[in-house]
C-alpha cells in the first residue's frame, strides 16, 4: 500500500537522523536500499508510491507447441511394429530417410513421457538398483574380517599370481594371506579355515566381507562360512568403496618402498616376498588409523596401555614448557569403534564431529 511505504520511508529517515546508517535502517524493515531510492524518485517526480507490477501473469502460448492432431500421430507411429522396439533417436532418424518430418526427438521423448509410454523398448532390462551392503560395526578383534584377492606380476608376460589376503578391520591385522597361480572357491575355503584355527575362532557371529567375485561366492566357499558360522557380506556390483579396507591395504602393499620393482620371477619369490611385507605391515608397521601403534599391538588388545603412555609423556612435556602448546595436546584415546559400510546416520554423525572438533 502506499501509506505503508510512506511510513517506512518515514521511520527510515527518523533512524538516519538519529545517527543510523541506511544500510542497516533498511535492513531492519527488511528492505533493500534500492527499493528506498526507487520510492524517493517516485515521490519526488510526484508518480506516487503505487505499486505498478503487474500482480497477474500472462499465460502465452508457444508458436511452436504441438497440436492435439500431431501428438496423436507422433504416439500413432510409434506404436507401429516396425518402431514399437525402438526409441525416438532411432525413429526420427527412418521417418527422414522416408522423407517424412513429425517432430524432434525431444519432442518425440516428450510426448511419449506425458503419455506413460516413456518406457523401455526391445529386450533390454532397465538398469538394477542395488542397496548398500548392511553396516558392521567392530568393537574388537576376530569380529569383522574383509579380504579380497589382488594380482601380483609375474616374470612371464600376461601371467599373474594370485594374492588372497584377509584383514581384520578393527586392529588392521592381516590374519591370514596365500599366493596361487589362479582364483578358485576351494584356495579362498582352505585359507579361512586355516585363519580361523591361528585366531581360536570358536564361536558363529565373525562377518566376513568380499567382493562379489567367483571366489567370493562359490559353492565351496559358501558351505565353508555356513559349517564354521561365519556370516557372509558383500558389495554391491562394480563398486571399490564398498570394501575398503582391503583397497586400502592393496595400495599399501603395492606402494611399500620394498615392493619389487621387477615382477616377481616365481610364485615362491612371491611367497617369499608377501611373507616379509605381512611380518612387516603386522609388527612394525605404525597404522595412522589406530593412533600409531602396530595391527598386532592392538590385535592383542596392547594399544590402551601403550596409548596412556603416550599421553603421559606428552601431558608431562606440556606441564614443563607450556608455551609450546596453544591448545590440547595429540589426541592419543584409543579407537573404540571402527565401521565397515556404515549407516548414514554415523557418517553424518562424525562430519558433524569433525567440524566442531
Amino acid at each position: 500500500m502506499p501509506e505503508d511505504r510512506q511510513i517506512a520511508i518515514d521511520l527510515i529517515d527518523g533512524a538516519v537522523t538519529a545517527g543510523a546508517r541506511y544500510v542497516k535502517a533498511c535492513a531492519v524493515l527488511e528492505l533493500d536500499v534500492r527499493t528506498l531510492q526507487r520510492w524517493r524518485k517516485a515521490v519526488a517526480e510526484q508518480q506516487g508510491l503505487i505499486d505498478k507490477r503487474k500482480t497477474t501473469a500472462t499465460v502465452r502460448t508457444p508458436a511452436n507447441k504441438l497440436s492435439d492432431e500431431a501428438r496423436a500421430t507422433i504416439l500413432t507411429v510409434c506404436r507401429q511394429v516396425e518402431f514399437q522396439s525402438l526409441p525416438p533417436s532411432q525413429i526420427v532418424p527412418r521417418l527422414a530417410d522416408k522423407g517424412e518430418y513429425l517432430a524432434s526427438e525431444s519432442s518425440f521423448y516428450r510426448v511419449l513421457r506425458e503419455a506413460d509410454q516413456m518406457h523401455r523398448r526391445g529386450r533390454s532390462h532397465p538398469p538394477r538398483t542395488v542397496s548398500k551392503p548392511e553396516g558392521f560395526l567392530a568393537t574388537g578383534a576376530n569380529q569383522v574380517w574383509s579380504w579380497d584377492i589382488t594380482f601380483l606380476a609375474s616374470s612371464i608376460r600376461g601371467a599373474f599370481y594370485r594374492l588372497y589376503l584377509v584383514l581384520d578391520i578393527f586392529s588392521r591385522k592381516i590374519v591370514a594371506w596365500e599366493v596361487h597361480q589362479r582364483e578358485s572357491a576351494e584356495h579362498a575355503s582352505v585359507m579361512i579355515r586355516k585363519a580361523c584355527l591361528a585366531e581360536g575362532i570358536h564361536q558363529a557371529g565373525l562377518v566376513l566381507h568380499a567382493d562379489n567375485g567367483g571366489p567370493m561366492k562359490g559353492a565351496t566357499m559358501l558351505a565353508t562360512l555356513q559349517k564354521l558360522g561365519i556370516v557372509p557380506s558383500f558389495s554391491r556390483p562394480s563398486v571399490s568403496d564398498d570394501n575398503p579396507y582391503s583397497e586400502s591395504l592393496f595400495r599399501t602393499l603395492k606402494y611399500a618402498p620394498a615392493y619389487p620393482s621387477q615382477p616377481f620371477e616365481s610364485i615362491e619369490a612371491a611367497r617369499q616376498w608377501v611373507h616379509g611385507f605381512a611380518r612387516w605391515y603386522n609388527d612394525e608397521h605404525r597404522h595412522s588409523a589406530i593412533r600409531y601403534v602396530t595391527p598386532s599391538q592392538r590385535h592383542r588388545g596392547e594399544d590402551s596401555d601403550l596409548l596412556i603412555q603416550r599421553k603421559a609423556v606428552y601431558e608431562s612435556a606440556r606441564q614443563q614448557n607450556p608455551a609450546r602448546w596453544s591448545g590440547k595436546t595429540r589426541n592419543w584415546n584409543p579407537v573404540e569403534e571402527v565401521w565397515l559400510n556404515p549407516p548414514k546416520e554415523h557418517q553424518a554423525e562424525k562430519r558433524l564431529d569433525s567440524k566442531t572438533a
